[in-house]
Parts: C-alpha cells; sequence; structure tokens
C-alpha cells in the first residue's frame, strides 16, 4: 500500500503560476483588475468567442446566464440529472423550476429524445451538462431549441478543451459557462468563465457579476483616470480577482499541453484495468471531429457481479490511500429535489443506474505514473479481497 493518501483531483500548480501569484501581491492590486482582463482576453482567444467575461464560480455564470435572459417565476428550464446540485440550484435561484429529463447510458448526457418530451408551454431553456469532458449531441439540443424557440445555457464545468464535430465548446450554445474549481482541468481555485456571441447579453452580464455598477474597481481607483459610477441592475458580487486570474493565465497556457498529459493516463488506465470483472470502464468514443476533455475517469461498477455495495469498494480504496470520487448520484433523488417536486425512484431510470455505480478514479497532470499504477492495484484488490 502507498504510502500516503493520493487525493483525489489535486491539481498541478507550477512556478510560474506562484510567481504571478506573488507578481498580484506585490502590485498592490489584488481584486479585479488587469490580470482579470488578460485572462478574458486569453480565453475568448482559446474559445474562439466574440465576448468572454470572468466570475467567481461556474455557479455564478450559470445563474448569470439565466439572469440575462429574463428567466424568472413561472418558467422552466430542462437539464441533466447527473450533474452537481449547482446546475439545477441556479433554476430555483431564479424563481423557475427545473425540469429533468433523462441521460444516454452510453455517453452519460442528457438525452435529446428525452428534453423534447419534456417540453411544455413553460420551457424557456435548456442546460446540457458536457458530463466529464465528453460534448453533448449538440446538433440535436440546437435543433429542438430553435424549433421551439429556446435558449440554450451549455454547462462546459467539465469542458474546456472540447469540440463538437470541428466547433469548440463555447461557440456552440448561446451562453456557455466554465470552471476553474481546484479539480478541474484549469484551476483558479474557484471561478468561471462565461462566452457568448451576444454584446449584448455580455454587457449586462458583466455589470451585473460586479453589483450593477457602470466602473469596475480598476476604473474607478487605478492611476489611469478616476471615475464616478452609477448602479445601472441591482447586480450581485460575482466578480473574479486578479489572484484568481494570475493562476489563470498560466493555467491556460498549458491547457494542450495537460490534456495529452491526462489522455496519456486515461490510456493508461484502460489497458491496465481492460477484462477485470465487476467494472465497467468508460466509454471515451466521441464523434468525428469531437474531442473529450478528459476531465474525468468515471468506472462503473458492475453489482451484479459484486457482494458489496459502492461504499464499501470506496471504503476500501480510501483504506488502501486512494481518494476518489462520485460524479453523480442522480440530482433528482437528492432530499430538496425528492422534497421541493416530489421526485420518486424509477422517474429517471439511466440516471439512476449510472448514479448508482458510477466511481471516479484519480486523474489529474499532477500524477506521476506510479500513482496510476498505485490506484490500478487498489481497485485490483479492492474488487477481489
Amino acid at each position: 500500500m502507498r504510502p500516503d493518501f493520493l487525493v483525489f483531483g489535486a491539481p498541478l500548480i507550477g512556478e510560474e503560476d506562484i510567481a504571478e501569484v506573488v507578481d498580484t501581491l506585490r502590485s498592490g492590486w489584488l481584486g479585479t483588475g488587469p490580470k482579470v482582463k488578460r485572462f478574458e482576453a486569453a480565453f475568448k482567444a482559446y474559445i474562439g468567442s466574440e465576448h468572454a467575461i470572468a466570475v467567481n464560480s461556474c455557479t455564478a455564470g450559470l445563474h448569470l446566464a439565466l439572469d440575462v435572459l429574463g428567466i424568472g417565476p413561472g418558467d422552466e428550464v430542462i437539464t441533466t440529472p447527473i450533474t452537481f446540485a449547482a446546475t439545477a440550484n441556479v433554476i430555483v435561484h431564479t424563481g423557475a423550476t427545473p425540469i429533468f429529463a433523462d441521460i444516454d447510458r452510453q455517453t452519460q448526457n442528457i438525452d435529446p429524445h428525452q428534453v423534447e418530451r419534456a417540453i411544455t408551454s413553460r420551457t424557456r431553456a435548456i442546460i446540457p451538462v458536457h458530463m466529464a469532458g465528453r460534448p453533448c449531441d449538440m446538433d440535436a439540443l440546437m435543433d429542438i431549441a430553435r424549433r421551439y424557440h429556446l435558449s440554450v445555457i451549455e454547462d462546459a464545468a467539465h469542458a474546456t478543451e472540447s469540440w463538437y464535430k470541428g466547433r469548440k465548446i463555447g461557440t456552440i450554445g448561446d451562453i456557455t459557462v466554465f470552471s476553474f474549481y481546484v479539480t478541474k482541468n484549469i484551476c483558479t481555485g474557484e471561478g468561471g468563465m462565461i462566452t457568448t456571441n451576444r454584446a449584448d447579453w455580455a454587457e449586462e452580464m458583466r455589470l451585473k457579476s460586479l453589483h450593477g455598477i457602470s466602473k469596475d474597481a480598476w476604473k474607478r481607483y487605478s492611476s489611469a483616470d478616476f471615475q464616478p459610477y452609477e448602479t445601472e441592475f441591482p447586480g450581485y458580487k460575482y466578480n473574479m480577482m486578479d489572484i484568481q486570474a494570475a493562476l489563470g493565465i498560466h493555467q491556460l497556457a498549458r491547457v494542450t499541453e495537460n490534456l495529452k498529459i491526462r489522455e496519456h493516463y486515461w490510456d493508461i488506465y484502460n489497458q491496465e484495468l481492460a477484462g477485470i470483472p465487476g467494472i465497467i470502464r468508460p466509454n471515451g468514443l466521441v464523434e468525428t471531429g469531437s474531442l473529450h476533455a478528459r476531465h474525468l475517469y468515471t468506472l462503473l461498477l458492475d453489482t451484479a457481479q459484486l457482494s458489496y455495495t459502492r461504499h464499501e469498494f470506496i471504503q476500501r480504496l480510501h483504506e488502501r490511500n486512494i481518494g476518489t470520487g462520485i460524479h453523480f448520484t442522480a440530482l433528482h433523488l437528492h432530499k430538496y429535489y425528492r422534497e421541493r417536486f416530489n421526485h420518486r425512484p424509477g422517474d429517471f431510470p439511466d440516471a439512476e443506474w449510472v448514479g448508482e455505480r458510477t466511481v471516479s478514479l484519480p486523474l489529474s497532470p499532477k500524477l506521476a505514473i506510479a500513482d496510476l499504477y498505485d490506484v490500478v492495484e487498489a481497485v485490483r484488490l479492492a474488487l477481489h479481497t
């Protein structure tokens, strides 16, 4: 057994990241300022979108997206049950109702056929989630959205590097939101980015991300020029700090290099875990012209072959100093969504099937090859002891 605990999702922080943060601290400017602008410009160029707005979390970005679309009480927004709570929580925060549509078991992404079945006269938007970095069927979803006059907000928390049939995720839906949480492929500790091609939406979301005031602190207080401000919207405290952006600048510069490392690690897992009874390896295949971001490596436990629960399997890995994640238990069965919206087991059977079996293994550029083999050995022992 390895002597130290292998933390799930530990980020790779380089010396250049540290130096940029130190430079920010020494500059005396820690809040939203020039490094946020620099990060936004680099991210916009990487994605190929017309606009990029840095925020303090993907959750904040999703909320701003719904807000700028005017979604509120009486409206419905369709999303997947296989996602983090934030995806549906932001719908609730607007006063709208989250409507779940089941997934495709093979891709673990929302099923467009189920989306269309869930549409009512109150539906205003669809929030697909690119699960684990695998792009959703955006052709089908965008076709549905246009036919029913709906907006599409892509939850790309897992999908910074992803492409769909020759188009970059972040340029397909009406608005796309990315995450830079500590476990994500680009890490700023906390943070997110919104992309859109609509200038009016971008301006409104930027204003609302900082209390709805007309001049941010950099414009008000920097040496360049003092300018008073007005409150144009009742906005939010959703802005990114220069300290966060200082990390993101160099994380983004390494994103392609780090994807190659994760692809290599994914292949090692696939090879070493092949043919082992009790587990189903993730389906990493994508359509021609598409790219999987390899954010998560998610095993499915073949419960028909096991005499113990997923919790016991995870505990066996932890006892061997291997950290894991669960992405995700089906959201409609969580306490709030069960009780508030009267969901029951059986409502979304494919999401429940995946949610009962999924276990995520460590997959980070920070890992050494030896770490991967420690994980593989722990999985083998956990399955057969």
